[in-house]
């Protein structure tokens, strides 16, 4: 196309109709929009349960791998400072933690947390 025959074109002052049952198409899928029933929110109430036996259940497996760790779950030598007792069952919980695989499991939990809230926030959902 050249440059006369385009601004013949875009200089045209003709007034832009649209075509015949335009509106009322548009106006018709606006109604039926407007009359559609809100969407089913999630029943969170269900769901709670089953989120709290999962939590437990994650628990009990921590738990359970610190009570069957090889190292000792009472220190050898019994100290009167309240800073060694802690900082040794803490060493003991990170061990047992490690041995089971939790890093991984938060790991997984965390990257799930993330993927769900950032498709919420790009659909509009609530966040």
């Amino acid at each position: 196309m050249k440059d006369p025959e385009l601004d013949r074109i875009l200089s045209a002052e003709e007034e832009l109709v649209p075509s015949s049952g335009f509106v009322r198409n548009v106006m018709d899928a606006v109604r039926l929009e407007a009359s559609a029933p809100p969407p089913i929110p999630f029943p969170w109430k269900r769901a709670l349960p089953g989120l709290v036996l999962c939590g437990l259940a994650l628990i009990a497996a921590c738990v359970m791998a610190l009570l069957r760790s090889d190292s000792p779950r009472v220190p050898q030598t019994l100290s009167p400072s309240i800073f060694s007792t802690v900082s040794s069952g803490l060493s003991e919980l990170f061990h047992a933690a490690n041995a089971s695989g939790l890093s991984w499991i938060i790991l997984a939990l965390l990257l799930t947390l993330i993927s769900v809230k950032l498709s919420l926030r790009l659909t509009g959902g609530r966040s």
